[in-house]
């Protein structure tokens, strides 16, 4: 097979693991950078121009579709599907996965726990009734197109809530606006799902006086076994935004497991690391069979269309 990663940077750790995990699988591997790709639309069917070749013969794709660029890297994934090659997340599920009201709106419909979440439209002066919907101060502001913690801020006040809240509708920002889990104490789990299974969980924890426990924000990993109801909430979180493989953010409190997040481009260094598992290699086995199922169907499709032939 030609496996194709989507990927603006081939030196990252995680397309240089898928990279080698398609190899060793002995597959053909290609870095292709999607900001670059041109898209041609035509009556001759969608095609696809990188660095000046069309590019053909490609059986399947792993999106790595930075925040900053999903439009445009979704709209490639799309032309990809639309010329028959396997996605190993559908563009519509990633588009889901980045608006986070959507897809928060999305788990709430499935009737997963998270923290309680309010969302209003710039109104003036509704400050104060904002943080009160979720259960007053303490309580954390994100901005909805921040990652990797960035664009998060903790109002320890009402006060320092409302100023904060004011000043990001001032600047006609986006914002949630949730409740603070106290009893997360600055850590959250972050469950790897393939294919409808967790392949690895890992626990991280805020630096020293941190809130956020990213770990690009200096948080530390370490393996963790989730228990029953954490796995069926990472599987059904990944489930309802219709992604085959999710990261999936949560947090430990007395009501259970609550959803943070759902990250369709899960990055492979820290859980790697932290659960020596290799996760590359089990997404590459997940498009094997993917890519042979839909052979199959094909074939038989073939065959009950054309029964003389056989």
């Amino acid at each position: 097979m030609r496996i194709a990663v989507l990927s603006r940077n081939p030196h990252l750790y995680s397309t240089r693991r898928l990279v080698e995990a398609i190899r060793d699988a002995g597959h053909e591997s290609l870095v292709v950078d999607h900001s670059i790709c041109d898209l041609i639309i035509e009556q001759e069917g969608p095609s696809i121009i990188y660095k000046g070749e069309k590019l053909a013969d490609v059986d399947a794709i792993i999106p790595r579709i930075g925040a900053s660029v999903t439009f445009y890297g979704t709209a490639v994934v799309r032309q990809f599907e639309l010329m028959g090659v396997f996605s190993a997340n559908d563009s519509q599920a990633i588009v889901r996965s980045r608006d986070k009201l959507r897809s928060l709106q999305i788990l709430s419909k499935a009737g997963l726990g998270m923290p309680k979440t309010a969302f209003t439209n710039f109104s003036k002066g509704g400050e104060k009734a904002l943080i009160e919907r979720v259960g007053g101060a303490p309580l954390i502001i994100k901005l909805l197109e921040g990652t990797q913690g960035l664009g998060v801020v903790l109002a320890e006040t009402k006060k320092a809530g409302q100023s904060v809240i004011e000043a990001f509708h001032g600047l006609r920002a986006r914002i949630i606006v949730q409740e603070f889990i106290k009893e997360a104490k600055g850590a959250d789990i972050r469950a790897f799902v393939v294919n409808g299974k967790v392949v690895g969980a890992m626990k991280r924890q805020g630096a020293e006086g941190e809130f956020r426990s990213n770990l690009h924000r200096g948080g530390k990993a370490s393996i963790i076994k989730l228990s029953k109801e954490e796995k069926s909430a990472a599987l059904g979180a990944a489930n309802a935004l219709g992604l085959d493989i999710a990261g999936v953010d949560m947090l430990q409190s007395e009501r259970g497991p609550l959803i943070l997040e759902v990250n369709s481009s899960p990055g492979l260094e820290g859980i790697e690391k932290a659960t020596q598992i290799n996760i590359a290699g089990e997404i590459v086995r997940f498009i094997e069979d993917s890519v042979q199922k839909r052979a199959n169907k094909r074939k038989l499709k073939n065959e009950q269309s054309n029964p003389d032939r056989h």
